[in-house]
C-alpha cells in the first residue's frame, strides 16, 4: 500500500472545502493550534460576493465552529470560478528559457473550467496525446469583494486592485507543451494545450489576502521529490496590482474569479506515474499524481 504523504499546513489560518457525506462543507484550519473546524454547508461564492472570508472574519468563524479531523478529501476551493485567467511570461528567466523576453505589458490567456481539479486528484493525460506535458507552479489569486449589485469591477485603478483579492492559493498550470508549440507555429490559439480536462489543479488551502504579504514568497515545484522549479514571487515581472488593472481593461472582474500569476523557469515534462507538488512558502503544498487515460 502506498503511504499517504503528510498534509502541509499554511502558516496562518486558512479555509478550504471538503467532502461531507454526499455534499460539500466549508472548513478552516488554525495551524498554530493544529485545529481543523467545520464551518458547515456554506456557499463560497456567496461569501466571496459579500467580501467575507478575510482574516478577521475567518478567525471569528473558527472560534465559533466545532472541531473536526483533518479532511481525507479536499474539494476545489471555488467550485466553478467564472473566469480562469493566467499571466504569460511573468518571470524573465521563464520567458528566456523559451527564447523570448518578458512582454512590455501583462499578457494573459484563459483556461476552461473543466481543467480544475482539487488537491490529490489525478491529472489525466488524454489517451490520444503522446507528446510532452509540462508542470508549471504558480501563485494564484481568488477574487472576492462586496458586490451587492452583481456588477463586478471594470477599469480598476492600481490603488483599488489589491482589495479585490480575497485570498491566495497554489495552482499548477499543466500544459501540453508540444501541442502548444505546434498551435503557435500554425498561428492557432493556445486554448486546447492549456485547457485539457484536469490540467489545472489548485488548492487545497486559501489564505486570506490580508493575512500575509505575497510579494516575496518562495515557490517550488517538485516531481517525485526532486526540485524542478524554484523562485520567489518578488521575481515576477508584473505585480498583482498591475495584472488586475490590465485584466480589468478587457473583462469585468467578479468574486470567485481565479487568477494565476505566471510560472518561473524550470518547467519540464511529466508522465504517468509521476507525482507533482507545488509548494509556496506559508501557503502549503498542492499535490497531484499524473495518470494516462485508458485507451477508448
Amino acid at each position: 500500500m502506498t503511504a499517504v504523504a503528510p498534509l502541509v499546513l499554511p502558516a496562518v489560518p486558512a479555509w478550504f472545502r471538503f467532502r461531507h457525506g454526499a455534499g460539500a462543507h466549508l472548513g478552516a484550519v488554525d495551524p498554530q493550534q493544529q485545529r481543523f473546524v467545520d464551518l458547515g454547508p456554506l456557499d463560497v461564492m456567496t461569501l466571496l460576493g459579500r467580501g467575507e472570508l478575510r482574516a478577521a472574519d475567518l478567525q471569528a468563524r473558527i472560534q465559533a465552529a466545532p472541531s473536526m479531523q483533518a479532511p481525507t478529501r479536499f474539494l476545489k476551493p471555488v467550485p466553478q470560478p467564472g473566469k480562469i485567467l493566467c499571466l504569460a511570461k511573468n518571470y524573465v528567466a521563464h520567458a528566456r528559457e523559451f527564447g523570448a523576453e518578458a512582454p512590455p505589458e501583462p499578457i494573459f490567456f484563459a483556461k476552461l473550467p473543466d481543467t480544475l481539479i482539487a488537491h490529490d486528484e489525478p491529472v489525466v493525460i488524454p489517451h490520444w496525446l503522446d507528446t510532452r506535458v509540462d508542470h508549471e507552479a504558480e501563485l494564484a489569486l481568488i477574487l472576492g469583494f462586496a458586490d451587492p449589485d452583481g456588477r463586478g469591477r471594470k477599469y480598476v485603478e492600481a490603488g483599488s486592485a489589491r482589495p479585490l483579492v480575497a485570498g491566495y492559493t497554489l495552482l499548477n498550470d499543466v500544459t501540453a507543451r508540444k501541442l502548444q508549440g505546434t498551435d503557435r507555429d500554425q498561428k492557432y490559439p493556445w486554448l486546447r494545450s492549456k485547457s485539457l480536462d484536469t490540467f489545472c489543479p489548485f488548492g487545497p488551502f486559501v489564505v486570506p489576502a490580508d493575512a500575509l504579504d505575497a510579494a516575496d514568497l518562495g515557490i517550488t515545484m517538485r516531481v517525485n521529490g526532486t526540485v524542478k522549479q524554484q523562485a520567489r514571487t518578488k521575481d515576477m515581472v508584473f505585480s498583482i496590482e498591475q495584472a488586475l488593472v490590465a485584466m480589468s481593461r478587457c473583462t469585468t472582474l467578479r468574486p470567485g474569479d481565479l487568477i494565476a500569476m505566471g510560472t518561473p523557469e524550470g518547467v519540464g515534462p511529466v508522465q504517468a506515474g509521476d507525482v507533482m507538488e507545488v509548494e509556496i512558502e506559508r501557503l502549503g503544498v498542492l499535490r497531484n499524481p499524473v495518470v494516462k487515460e485508458a485507451l477508448r
